[in-house]
């Protein structure tokens, strides 16, 4: 195996020093019957390693922690085995890893984050005043416009994270043919409906398949494209991160 020290997982005492440290965070959930319970979790090891090797080849002190499993689930309960964590639980282990952390150097912490339920401005505004370490938040999914890769991206188990899935792990992923539509229902709501007003949504009045995002034109190449537009400037962003100094981010 080729050496990735960026990859703590695979660092071998004593591991680099980390200027920044970043923390995929996914989920295990229903993906539609094509798509493994993992889904979230296999996507943010993909994108958080590909980022973090750009990033220390371009002589960042990068470091990847192995991905934290489990999301929010609270609107998918009766969705057998999603498992949840409340966001006060989250809050919690986020708060001790960034404790573990801070006497070792390490000044920024990046959540890269993986699952749609799982929302961190509270969770990181609420920590943030109790440590020196810089936070910030990256949802790998929305940090560059789908729409120029995929037809119809879909918002769970759709076109692009199926496309991304059978790039990264083909084996894993079922014939298309196996696949549910991914038809959803939308709020009789107006507001919650066009979306300027927000409630949490009850996954199994939403879907059949317990996805939402039409599969059908996904492609192993469409996600190629994407996990290499998404990883490069996720990279960037680390690059930049970790050169610059927290006390002096504003100009």
């Amino acid at each position: 195996m080729a050496n990735r020290p960026y990859l703590l997982a695979e660092a071998i005492y004593p591991p680099p020093h980390y200027e920044v440290v970043v923390l995929p965070w996914g989920a295990t959930e229903a993906h539609n019957t094509h798509l493994p319970h993992a889904t979230d979790v296999i996507e943010c090891d993909a994108v958080a390693a590909e980022a973090g090797r750009l990033a220390w080849e371009r002589g960042a002190r990068v470091g990847i922690l192995p991905t934290v499993p489990f999301g929010v689930q609270t609107g998918q309960l009766d969705v057998p085995i999603c498992i949840n964590l409340n966001p006060s639980t989250q809050a919690a282990i986020l708060a001790d890893v960034v404790r573990a952390l801070e006497p070792h150097g390490v000044r920024k912490v990046v959540l890269l984050n993986g699952h749609g339920g799982n929302d961190w401005k509270s969770i990181v505004r609420e920590l943030q005043p109790r440590t020196s370490i810089f936070l910030a938040v990256v949802n790998w999914y929305s940090c560059v416009d789908p729409r120029p890769y995929f037809d119809e991206p879909g918002d769970h188990a759709g076109e692009l994270e199926t496309s991304m899935m059978q790039h990264v792990v083909p084996h894993l992923v079922r014939p298309l043919s196996e696949a549910g539509p991914g038809t959803a229902k939308r709020f009789t709501v107006t507001g919650l409906r066009e979306g300027w007003a927000w409630a949490p949504r009850r996954w199994t009045a939403v879907t059949s398949d317990t996805g939402v995002g039409d599969p059908a034109r996904a492609t192993p190449e469409k996600g190629a494209a994407f996990l290499r537009a998404v990883t490069e400037r996720i990279a960037d962003f680390l690059v930049e991160l970790d050169a610059a100094d927290p006390a002096a981010l504003y100009a």
